[in-house]
């Protein structure tokens, strides 16, 4: 009895296992290219890509469906991949988790991957340009709004060149003032000063001197 259902089994995985090979292969209707360029990307640093890579990225493709669907039945039997070559290259399909031989339609693999495009490039330490889907468009960042709005940037041009405008005037004025005092106050001092010299030339005091030498030549 245990042999008949061993070999049940075996017969039911050698018919999942062909079944299911057959739904990915090379230009697949559902499926999709995938194509890396580690060495590209990290340079010295680049990592070599394994079965163990591989699993990483069936299991971030069965996350990017969970949270496509909002669902938990997706796991990494559902990542099918097949026509793997040695420069990192592959195509992958996605199955039913309810029917293994229904494959999802590539509209919504590519929406499940767009939503989850940096959770998966940040698994490989890639970007949308070394880690590529071959017919999905590479995800838009989000344009990031600036915390100060352009009219308010505006605004503050204008009333700053205002206020230097009205700075420049006032400094103007007042420098133009001071310079009319300061001619006044040397023209004060020098009358003064000529004033202290040559008293009699205010006073109309008589230059004694002149006096004498006007009578001398009268005589």
């Amino acid at each position: 009895m245990l042999a008949w259902l061993l070999l049940a089994l075996c017969l039911a995985l050698t018919h999942f296992v062909a079944l299911t090979q057959g739904l990915c292969t090379k230009d697949a209707p559902e499926g999709y290219k995938v194509r890396l360029s580690i060495v590209t990307a990290l340079g010295p640093d680049a990592y070599q890509w394994n079965e163990s890579e591989m699993f990483l990225f069936r299991a971030t493709l069965a996350f990017a469906m969970r949270r496509h669907f909002n669902v938990e039945t997706y796991d990494i039997d559902n990542i099918l991949v097949c026509a793997e070559t040695p420069r990192v290259s592959f195509w992958f399909v996605v199955t039913n988790p309810l029917n293994a031989a229904q494959l999802i339609s590539g509209e919504q693999v590519e929406l499940a991957v767009r939503n989850s495009r940096n959770r998966i490039n940040s698994a490989f330490l890639l970007t949308d340009k070394t880690l590529e889907f071959l017919g999905i468009p590479p995800t838009l960042a989000v344009p990031v709004e600036p915390a100060t709005r352009p009219w308010l940037i505006v605004f503050g041009v204008v009333i700053g060149l205002v206020t230097a405008g009205i700075l420049i005037i006032l400094v103007s004025t007042l420098t133009k003032r001071i310079r009319n005092k300061k001619e006044v106050l040397e023209e004060e001092t020098l009358e003064n000063v000529y004033e202290t010299e040559f008293p009699e030339a205010k006073s109309g005091t008589p230059n004694g001197g002149f006096i004498e030498d006007e009578r001398n030549t009268q005589l």
